[in-house]
């Protein structure tokens, strides 16, 4: 369980990476809060974050539905870290997270606008919350841009990864995009499912 902040959320600056696991649930989710909710919220992808949206055939999609949309173009350009730093937004939700961006966070590498944000977001008092894709040992299953359902087997360093993330300072790691519900106070829909 993830406690809601002790404050009214007014705005959010999500950052997404190259997954596709959990990437439709983490969407509805976040398309959900926008409408219930005058959240704003500063969306912007990695590279690969925009490969995946593409590949998804989500890439219209989020820029319409989220007009503030920013896209990597290095690791501090567009800048939005300051904004960060200083509170402006309430919290950093980077979800879903690969490996890859996990696996840097932990080693303290900072060399992708979502990395960067993580590591500069760490050193000031913004909550951040990450939802990494690896986090359990075994075969999770995940849906193709299609719909059709397949398995993926999760490798121990990546898991490990995860484990490491959730002791580091101001991070908040996530197990499923429903919780960023709790975050931001409002309740699951009935419909919504860990699918």
């Amino acid at each position: 369980m993830v406690e809601k902040l002790r404050k009214e959320i007014k705005r959010i600056a999500w950052g997404l990476t190259g997954s596709g696991d959990q990437m439709l649930e983490t969407y509805g989710v976040m398309a959900d809060i926008k409408q219930r909710t005058k959240i704003e919220t500063m969306v912007f992808l990695s590279k690969e974050g925009e490969t995946v949206m593409k590949w998804y055939h989500l890439w219209d999609k989020i820029q319409k539905d989220f007009p503030n949309f920013k896209t990597d173009a290095g690791p501090n350009s567009p800048f939005i870290v300051g904004p960060l730093q200083m509170g402006y937004y309430d919290f950093l939700l980077v979800a879903p997270a690969t490996a890859n961006t996990v696996a840097k966070i932990v080693s303290g590498i900072a060399d992708t606008l979502v990395t960067n944000a993580v590591s500069q977001t760490a050193k000031g008092s913004t909550p951040i919350f990450i939802l990494p894709v690896d986090q359990k040992r075994g075969t999770v299953k995940t849906a193709s841009p299609t719909g059709k359902t397949f398995e993926l087997r999760m490798r121990n360093v990546d898991v490990s990864n995860s484990e490491k993330l959730g002791q580091m300072e101001n991070i908040t790691v996530l197990k499923n995009p429903f919780q960023i519900y709790e975050i931001v106070g409002l309740e699951k829909p009935k419909a919504a499912s860990l699918a």
